[in-house]
């Protein structure tokens, strides 16, 4: 039985389409990503509150969060807390990096109409939406958009 169907050959036609199928597929993917036809961008919800902050190592390990606009300490994190915003900020701050800006720009946090909570960079364009890490996390940045000085 098996010596009936090395005698026969794979149909040529059925290559050459899986071939030029593959081949058509590439070059659709290609022009959608490069030209930007096909996609579509989710439209950022209007801003409901938002806090321009800045973020700053004390010596201690403790990480101070300033107010950009009126210059007022709004949260002290202490060392071994806060691991989320930590790890967030250690990512943007690698990001800043690598183009080459200084710690100098504030962040934002903003607070959309649609309940969602985002923290973006203005100087690199990052915006990371921070519903997608969970509720506990959303809460580490809601307390800072909320705090009092």
């Amino acid at each position: 039985m098996s010596d009936s169907l090395a005698a026969k050959p794979f149909p040529r036609g059925a290559v050459i389409a899986a071939g030029v199928m593959v081949m058509l597929s590439l070059a659709a993917a290609s022009l959608a990503r490069f030209t930007g036809i096909g996609r579509d961008e989710p439209v950022a919800a209007a801003t409901l509150a938002s806090r321009t902050v800045q973020f700053s190592d004390r010596t201690d390990g403790a990480v101070i969060v300033t107010d950009a606009v009126n210059g007022h300490e709004v949260a002290v994190l202490a060392p071994g807390t806060n691991g989320f915003v930590r790890g967030v900020m250690r990512g943007l701050a690698r990001n800043r990096r690598l183009a080459g800006v200084g710690d100098a720009p504030p962040f934002q946090i903003i607070q959309r109409v649609d309940g969602r909570l985002d923290l973006v960079d203005p100087s690199t364009g990052r915006d990371i939406a921070l519903d997608a890490f969970g509720h506990t996390q959303v809460e580490a940045f809601a307390v800072l958009l909320n705090a009092k000085e």
